[in-house]
């Protein structure tokens, strides 16, 4: 990670006209490389593409390509660039910044995680891999200083959504030409998007300030924003209501134990979100390379029990992978909660009652922020119908982070937990997983049938013969060969009075995708009623650091209360620019 310093210290700055907890410490601020959604936030606020997102659905909408062109097959995109669309430093954005971008993407020596995203492109693949050295046989082309020409493989009905998704934004290539590795670190840092990056000191803030030559300036709505990491759920509580931030935007930072407190606050929303939590199998070892194994412990899972006991933010139970609500797509019914057809399915694989059944592993990660502890009680959940419905024991094995993924890369597990959060709102952001050849697969499955109905989907350009495909690769992942059990959907969490917090938009928004120059804050206006949350426990109960006392002011109020952990740390907000961190102003 790069430590940013420059000279200079800021010991008073005025406060940012929106703060807003980003959650985990951004790791980078480079397209090519973030994975992480603080880090996405920031991105998308400093570097465009040739499109970006609806804050109000999340679709697809013109950004430095002001219309395109699509071939009647559906393999050639020709994209016309904005003759207004110029880097912050006045400079053109031209045709060749975007083939320069989306090749440094593809470059193995890149390493870009999303690298993937540009797949459908003609010839990505084998230039990613290696296979392909040279470029300019990439499907991507300058035609002319404003046109740029995309030629797929094959016809890719979600390929707009990928143009509008960070990874692809374009970036300063004569900067990065110059500086290399610590081109983000340039002076000034030319940006294609809404917002220039003011600062960023590490552990303290990153602070943002309008991009007057940004092409759409006229209708970004707030000047300045600062983005705080945070990683404690606690503490974020703490510093919303005493006044420190405006919003705070990630489920993590949400205490679980809370939530039903929380439920009864007008500022606290909880919304669909494209995000499912699940169980995989290691179909290579036995017994669970049985489909009939397979489904009687997904039978056996009352998935109702675990969102009504555990997570309880209103989460819906899951039988398909692909939350309902994506366009153009209804998923099929999985498997639901039936213990005796489960009990006769263990039975016809040769473990009546569980006998013979041998003892197995759950593999799950330790967590922190909001959801410390939640893995567990699930996992907990798990061994208790297991062991009750179908009479079989299941160990469980926690690791930290890096131990779990490098596990299930391996394939070295029994069974374990997994979730994955959708990268665009279409079914292939999910199904594109369990493929024979995907990445992310990780559990030894293999079906030629299903990778062959993926493959006949993702060539129809007609929503109507795409959709019917893709629910028949659904139904086998599901309900015949069930590699994997859906347990719930996810639901988005925040915090923000949207009396004065403006252009948030949670309704039909499963990406949960809120561009930052469409956010604009409004004085508060009177309370509609203040409220408390119950004093918790002086003792953290499981390990979570929850708040002894908690006394806002009114809805939006700006002032603030010195207010205590758990542990009695004193959290009054951030006082770090106030004691002189060095600053990175640019």
């Amino acid at each position: 990670m790069l430590v940013l310093a420059w000279t200079g210290c800021v010991r008073r700055e005025p406060r940012a006209d929106l703060v807003i907890l980003n959650g985990a410490e951004i790791e980078s601020l480079d397209p090519a490389i973030v994975t992480g959604q603080p880090d996405l936030r920031a991105v998308a606020a400093l570097f465009e593409g040739l499109l970006r997102n609806d804050p109000a659905n999340g679709q697809p909408i013109p950004g430095l390509a002001g219309r395109w062109d699509i071939s009647s097959d559906g393999r050639v995109y020709t994209f016309h660039l904005r003759p207004d669309a110029v880097w912050s430093t006045g400079e053109p954005i031209t045709a060749a910044d975007v083939v320069y971008s989306w090749h440094r993407v593809l470059d193995p020596a890149t390493a870009s995680d999303y690298a993937g995203q540009l797949f459908p492109v003609r010839n990505a693949e084998a230039y990613n891999s290696g296979r392909l050295k040279d470029p300019g046989q990439v499907g991507v082309r300058a035609l002319d200083p404003h046109t740029v020409r995309v030629e797929l493989e094959q016809p890719t009905a979600y390929f707009l959504d990928l143009c509008a998704f960070p990874t692809l934004a374009v970036v300063p290539r004569q900067t990065i030409q110059r500086h290399g590795d610590r081109w983000i670190l340039a002076r000034p840092l030319p940006v294609s998007g809404a917002y220039e990056l003011v600062a960023w000191r590490l552990n303290d803030k990153i602070r943002l300030c309008k991009n007057p030559r940004y092409w759409d300036a006229a209708h970004t709505r707030t000047g300045l924003i600062d983005l705080l990491p945070v990683g404690s759920a606690s503490a974020a509580l703490n510093l919303y209501m005493t006044g420190g931030a405006d919003i705070a935007w990630d489920k993590e930072l949400v205490p679980v134990d809370l939530v039903d407190a929380l439920m009864t606050r007008p500022d606290f929303h909880t919304y669909d979100y494209l995000g499912t939590y699940f169980i995989r199998f290691n179909v290579t070892r036995k017994p669970f390379n049985d489909p009939r194994v397979r489904r009687a412990l997904a039978l056996a899972i009352d998935k109702q029990r675990i969102v009504q006991r555990i997570t309880r933010a209103g989460e819906r139970v899951a039988s398909s992978l692909c939350p309902s609500g994506m366009a153009h797509y209804q998923p099929p019914d999985g498997l639901g909660y039936d213990p005796a057809e489960a009990r006769r399915l263990l039975a016809a694989a040769g473990y009546p009652g569980g006998k013979g059944f041998p003892a197995f592993d759950y593999l799950f990660n330790s967590a922190a922020g909001g959801a410390a502890n939640m893995h567990q009680k699930i996992a907990v959940e798990f061994q208790q119908m297991w062991e009750s419905q179908l009479g079989i024991h299941v160990d469980l094995r926690q690791t930290e982070w890096k131990v779990y993924l490098e596990a299930q890369s391996r394939l070295d597990y029994d069974t374990c937990r997994s979730s994955w959060i959708g990268d665009y709102d279409d079914p292939n952001t999910f199904l594109g997983m369990f493929t024979s050849d995907n990445g992310n697969n990780r559990t030894g499955w293999t079906n030629a049938m299903y990778d062959h109905l993926l493959r006949a989907a993702n060539r129809q350009i007609d929503p109507v013969p795409r959709r019917r495909l893709l629910q028949q690769a659904e139904t086998l992942l599901v309900r015949d060969e069930v590699p994997i059990i859906p347990i719930f959907f996810y639901k988005g969490m925040n915090y923000f009075d949207a009396r004065s917090i403006h252009g948030i938009y949670l309704d039909h928004n499963l990406l949960d995708l809120h561009p930052l120059n469409a956010i604009w804050k409004t004085p508060a206006q009177a309370p509609a009623r203040t409220q408390d949350l119950p004093r918790a426990a002086r003792t953290p109960r499981d390990g979570i650091p929850h708040l002894v006392s908690l006394h806002p002011g009114p809805l939006g109020s700006s002032r603030r209360q010195p207010a205590l952990t758990a542990s009695g740390q004193s959290v009054s907000g951030r006082t770090s620019a106030a004691t002189g961190f060095a600053s990175c102003t640019f």
